[in-house]
């Protein structure tokens, strides 16, 4: 399971490879603690995280989202996840983290190059943000 970032101008490429779905889930807030954490460490806090999408990609990209919105509203540097439920159309977790000044980086998710696939180990998306 990991994740790698791709730089192009104003934009930076999110991969992510898991064994499962769900992993690819949990790469994903992975990616962003890498992507807005300052090493921190403050009381960690418990956080709900949900996400509606029609299919894996967009569900991908909704998750992201609501990772992006709690950084910038709330301040918080997710860094674990806890109980994720992976539905066909929904995804919701318990995330603990740390309340912190997170950079406001990424302006949007979004669905250019966007993909949820299988993979040679498992399974493989990508997801762009606009920054």
């Amino acid at each position: 399971m990991g994740h790698s970032w791709g730089e192009h101008v104003g934009e930076l490429e999110l991969r992510l490879e898991a064994s499962d779905e769900r992993s690819v889930f949990t790469a994903a807030v992975d990616a962003m603690r890498e992507l807005l954490g300052d090493d921190g460490d403050g009381p960690r806090e418990s956080f709900d995280v949900a996400a509606e999408g029609d299919e894996r990609a967009g569900l991908l990209a909704a998750w992201i989202e609501e990772l992006v919105f709690l950084a910038e509203h709330d301040g918080v540097v997710p860094v674990a996840v806890n109980d994720l439920v992976l539905d066909p159309a929904s995804v919701h977790a318990r995330l603990s983290g740390y309340r912190a000044d997170p950079p406001h980086l990424v302006k949007a998710v979004t669905y250019h190059r966007l993909q949820f696939e299988p993979g040679p180990c498992g399974w493989r998306a990508n997801v762009v943000l606009d920054v």
